[in-house]
C-alpha cells in the first residue's frame, strides 16, 4: 500500500488532491497535514489527519515519531492571499522558504520514491509575449520581478523554494519535481476563495455586473482543477527529478478583461456586464500586469493532455453544490 503525505491538505489543491486519490485508488494511505485541524474532516479510513506547523524545525521529528513509512510527498502548503503578501510580506516569504526546506528534510528521512513541490507561474515575473511566444520552463530567469516590492514576497519566495528543491536533489539525491501551476479552478472551489475568477463566478451567481479594479490587461494562464490534478500526478510518476513543469491549458490563455467578457457574455449569457472601478493605489494587492503566456509542451511530452475550457470551469463552479 502506497503512502502519500500531503501538506496544505485544507487548501484547495491539497483537499482536491486527497479527494482525487480516494476516487482513483482504494489502496492508498494518505497523511493529510494541516496547520489547524478544527472543522476539517476527511470521511475515509484511508486518511489520517495531522496538525503541524511546517515552519517549525521540529515538525519532522513529530511526524517521524508517529508515521513509519512515506512513499510520496505533495508539498501544497503556501500562503496565496494577495492581501497577506501586501500586509505581511516577511511572514509570506519566510513561510514559503522554511516550510519547503523542512518538508525536504522530511523527505530525506523517509527515502521517498518521489515528491512534487507546487510552485507558481509567478516565478516567471514579467515577460513580454506580445508576439505570441510561449514561455518554457528554461526561461524562468528571464522575467523581471521587482525586488523592492512587498507583493514580490510571493514570487521571490517561490523562486527560492524552487532553488532549495533543486539543491536537495543535487546534493542529497531527493527525487523532487516542481509543478509551476497556472491559475487553477473548477469544481470544489472553497467559499473562502476571493481570487479574481471566484469574484467573477460570484457576480454571475448574483446576476450583478463584474467589476474590474484594474484595466484587465494582464495575461492570464488557466487550467481546470481536474486537469491540474492529473498533471501533478503525471509529474510525480513520470517527471524527471530536479525538473520543473508548467501545468497549463494553452487554450485557456487570455487577458483578465477577455476572461471577464467571456464570463459575462457566454457563461452568464449576457445577463450581466463588465464595468471598472480602479482605485488610485493597489489596495487589492494585485500583481503587476504581465504578458506571460505559458507553454505546456514539456508536461504534454509525458502524455498529459488538458481537456476542460474556461467555460467548463466556470460552469462547474456554478453547478457545484458543495
Amino acid at each position: 500500500m502506497d503512502t502519500y503525505l500531503i501538506t496544505g491538505a485544507a487548501g484547495y489543491i491539497g483537499s482536491m488532491l486527497i479527494k482525487y486519490l480516494l476516487e482513483t485508488s482504494n489502496t492508498s494511505k494518505i497523511i493529510a497535514l494541516v496547520h489547524d485541524r478544527r472543522g476539517i474532516t476527511f470521511h475515509s479510513e484511508h486518511v489520517r489527519l495531522y496538525e503541524a506547523d511546517l515552519c517549525e524545525t521540529g515538525f519532522a521529528e513529530q511526524i517521524c515519531s508517529e508515521i513509519e513509512h512515506i512513499d510520496y510527498i505533495f508539498h501544497c502548503a503556501s500562503i496565496t492571499s494577495s492581501s497577506e503578501m501586501m500586509h505581511h510580506p516577511a511572514e509570506v516569504i519566510s513561510s514559503i522558504v522554511n516550510t519547503t526546506q523542512n518538508v525536504l528534510e522530511l523527505a530525506r528521512r523517509y527515502e521517498i520514491k518521489s515528491m512534487v513541490y507546487l510552485s507558481s507561474m509567478e516565478v516567471y515575473g514579467n515577460i513580454d509575449c506580445s508576439d505570441g511566444h510561449r514561455v518554457t520552463e528554461q526561461e524562468a530567469a528571464c522575467g523581471q520581478v521587482e525586488i523592492l516590492s512587498t507583493r514580490s514576497s510571493y514570487p521571490l519566495g517561490k523562486r527560492m523554494a524552487e532553488n532549495i528543491c533543486y539543491s536537495y536533489f543535487k546534493e542529497y539525491g531527493i527525487p523532487v519535481k516542481i509543478a509551476r501551476l497556472s491559475q487553477t479552478f473548477g469544481r470544489g472551489i472553497l467559499s473562502s476563495d476571493h481570487r479574481v475568477f471566484a469574484q467573477f463566478a460570484q457576480a454571475i451567481k448574483n446576476s450583478t455586473d463584474i467589476v474590474l479594479h484594474t484595466l484587465g490587461n494582464s495575461m492570464g494562464n488557466y487550467c481546470s482543477i481536474d486537469d491540474t490534478l492529473k498533471g501533478i500526478l503525471t509529474i510525480l510518476i513520470c517527471g524527471k527529478n530536479g525538473e520543473a513543469y508548467n501545468v497549463v491549458n494553452e487554450e485557456n490563455t487570455m487577458t483578465i478583461r477577455q476572461m471577464a467578457e467571456l464570463a459575462a457574455s457566454k457563461v452568464a449569457e449576457g445577463r450581466i456586464g463588465v464595468r471598472y472601478d480602479i482605485p488610485a493605489d493597489n489596495c487589492y494587492g494585485y500583481a503587476k500586469d504581465t504578458g506571460l503566456r505559458l507553454s505546456g509542451r514539456r508536461l504534454a511530452s509525458l502524455g498529459w493532455k488538458p481537456e476542460k475550457k474556461l467555460e467548463d470551469m466556470y460552469r462547474e463552479i456554478l453547478e457545484d453544490k458543495n
